[in-house]
């Protein structure tokens, strides 16, 4: 083999760091964001809310917080992907 050909391997790029790939990755789904933001405040809410639960068994509780979390985040991926159809299809100049 010789040096002037091309790996057969892909190279992977090391230098990006987690926080430019988020980045990157929200200019293109600005829902992504929205979506891990509603996730942290329902879960905040519900650890504290876990005090105040009164009579309410804790596996109840954790049910009714588990649906909230997941609610907001099939909301989040639904808005994303309607707005990317609209930038896709409604949006797209036309040629």
């Amino acid at each position: 083999m010789s040096s002037s050909q091309e790996s057969v391997l892909p190279s992977y790029e090391t230098d990006d760091s987690q926080a430019s790939k988020l980045i990157r990755k929200s200019k293109e789904s600005p829902f992504v964001p929205v979506g891990m933001a509603g996730l942290i405040a329902v879960v905040s809410y519900g650890l504290y809310k876990l005090k105040h639960r009164g009579s309410t068994k804790m596996s109840v509780h954790l049910i009714h917080m588990r649906v909230a979390a997941q609610g907001f985040v099939v909301g989040a991926m639904t808005c994303g992907v309607l707005y990317s159809m609209y930038r896709e299809y409604l949006a797209k100049p036309k040629e």
